[in-house]
């Protein structure tokens, strides 16, 4: 059983261009409860680790990490994508090309946050190209940090991004991961959830 997967299938909306709308539960209107069965489902796959805190990017990322953040009992860390005038001393930075939003975007870290020998979670909502998540792993790396594995919600396996990841030799454990999609059907990988909640 795997109830991300199911909640796809019922409220998802498929779109040409490889597109996939969650946005009713995942990405702007979303459904804490469904992240509280996610966020324990990372935790049966991850929480044998010493893990000291969680990092993603903003902004659709923010809402699953905290909640995983909770379940874990760790601080939730976020990369921004701009800089602003509250974010004070040296940065950590990287590049990433969105999918969705057809731009670039410089990540941004502050050093004070995240430091060498740093066990790190990564959480993010979706993975295509992999552009984000690559971006985050170059900012752990840049601060010494190490991770311990990397969380997403939703994987499109026919684009680039998680083979990627796991060709880096990265532990990525993506909760859905389509296999295809057409503007009227979706299939996902066999991926059962190890947490028997419902």
């Amino acid at each position: 059983m795997n109830l991300l997967e199911d909640r796809i299938r019922k409220d998802g909306i498929l779109r040409s261009g490889d597109i996939l709308i969650v946005d009713s539960f995942l990405n702007q209107q979303m459904d804490p409860d469904l992240f509280v069965l996610m966020a324990k489902e990372w935790k049966a796959r991850f929480g044998d680790r010493h893990i000291d805190k969680i990092l993603t990017v903003e902004a659709s990322g923010i809402g699953l990490a905290i909640v995983a953040a909770q379940v874990f009992h760790l601080p939730c860390l976020f990369a921004k994508k701009s800089q602003s005038i509250n974010l004070d001393g040296e940065l950590y930075k990287a590049t990433a090309a969105s999918f969705t939003h057809k731009n670039v975007n410089t990540i941004i870290v502050p050093k004070k946050f995240l430091h060498e020998g740093d066990q790190i979670l990564l959480i993010d909502d979706f993975l295509a190209n992999g552009c984000a998540l690559e971006a985050l792993i170059s900012i752990a790396e840049e601060a010494g940090a190490e991770i311990c594995g990397i969380g997403v919600a939703v994987e499109k396996a026919f684009q680039p991004g998680g083979q990627k990841i796991r060709s880096r030799g990265y532990d990525l454990q993506s909760l859905a991961i389509v296999d295809s999609m057409t503007d009227n059907s979706i299939t996902f990988q066999k991926n059962d959830w190890l947490t028997l909640e419902a």
